[in-house]
């Protein structure tokens, strides 16, 4: 088999480590990893299949030799460095939202929209999706096939380490400091966590919508090909560590029954289908947690509406939700493409 080198980009945060696992997990054909990272943590250590490989500090001549660059170091240093490491002939696949609205950057979901990964071409930069959309089109991708989405409303109740480490530290912190009575310390919300829900994820913007929620919405109707599906959504920050879940509201041009779906979403890619009222059973984010499919359950019909549906869904936004999904990237690059 033909192996690769591959650079992670943002090697030591949470979804750097993360697809760091995740490419030893699934096998991925690596012939040399350049771990890379801001100048805090270059000359560190970590352990990479039966080897030590040494993070070095990123710069402009990083990417000499490497075939894919898996990016997850924040917007700032992928509009720097996406463009060199794509120049010096690596294929990057970027984490962050800084290339997923440009028209000639492809933004991929491999179960929904892979075809679109030779898009590649253009500047050698694939964009990963929002963590919350991901897990959303994966689940709409075989409901959209069968009776064409109009409209989605969705609500979202998502971890903090979707903020990264930090907000995985807050959260804890939070806990023990309200258990054991002591003062309690805001540095990453500015709100409490603990114990709390923020209606507040990403910056505000002058529609009114976060920005996180207009993601949400541009993502979806790029990703699903179709500006025509009508989107909206409220995103929440809960005190969860990881996983995402979802509320999602279907309006559909044809009928989907509720048991019409369930069949759908039971042979979908990636859907694992949790649906057993009776005894309790229905996706969870500490289920979802370390895990890699796209879990959905309570799968109703929407008596509201001429055609539609409510469904819930979970995932772990830490690995489909961004680092796994961006293996899987690769892994149809190598496949299909290079």
């Amino acid at each position: 088999m033909k192996e690769y080198n591959v650079a992670v980009v943002g090697a030591t945060g949470e979804v750097g480590k993360t697809m760091r696992e995740i490419l030893e997990e699934r096998n991925f054909p690596v012939k040399n990893i350049k771990l890379l990272a801001s100048e805090r943590s270059a000359g560190t250590s970590v352990q990479f299949k039966n080897q030590r490989v040494k993070v070095e500090k990123l710069t402009k001549d990083s990417f000499k030799n490497v075939d894919i660059a898996l990016f997850s170091a924040g917007g700032s240093v992928s509009k720097e460095f996406g463009p060199i490491a794509g120049a010096a002939g690596a294929i990057v696949v970027d984490n962050s939202s800084t290339f997923r609205m440009e028209e000639d950057i492809p933004l991929v979901v491999p179960e929904v929209n892979p075809h679109d990964i030779k898009m590649y071409k253009n500047r050698n930069i694939i964009a990963n999706p929002n963590c919350s959309t991901i897990q959303m089109v994966v689940a709409l991708k075989p409901l959209h096939d069968k009776g064409k989405i109009k409209r989605v409303v969705v609500s979202t109740y998502q971890a903090v380490s979707g903020t990264g480490h930090k907000a995985i530290e807050e959260l804890a912190n939070q806990n023990l400091a309200i258990f054991n009575q002591k003062e309690l310390v805001k540095k990453v919300y500015p709100h409490q966590i603990a114990f709390n829900c923020l209606p507040h994820i990403d910056v505000f913007m002058d529609n009114g919508y976060t920005k996180e929620e207009m993601k949400m919405v541009n993502e979806t109707k790029k990703i699903m090909g179709d500006p025509s599906i009508e989107v909206t959504a409220t995103t929440v920050r809960v005190p969860v560590f990881y996983g995402h879940s979802e509320a999602v509201n279907i309006e559909t041009e044809s009928k989907i029954t509720a048991d019409e779906a369930k069949e759908l979403l039971k042979k979908a890619e990636g859907v694992v289908l949790v649906d057993d009222v009776k005894n309790n059973l229905y996706p969870l984010a500490i289920d979802a947690a370390g895990k890699d499919p796209v879990f959905v359950g309570r799968v109703r019909e929407d008596f509201s509406v001429r055609n539609g549906l409510n469904i819930w869904v979970v995932a772990d936004n830490v690995r489909k939700g961004a680092a796994l999904n961006a293996v899987q990237i690769a892994e149809i690059l190598i496949r299909e493409y290079i």
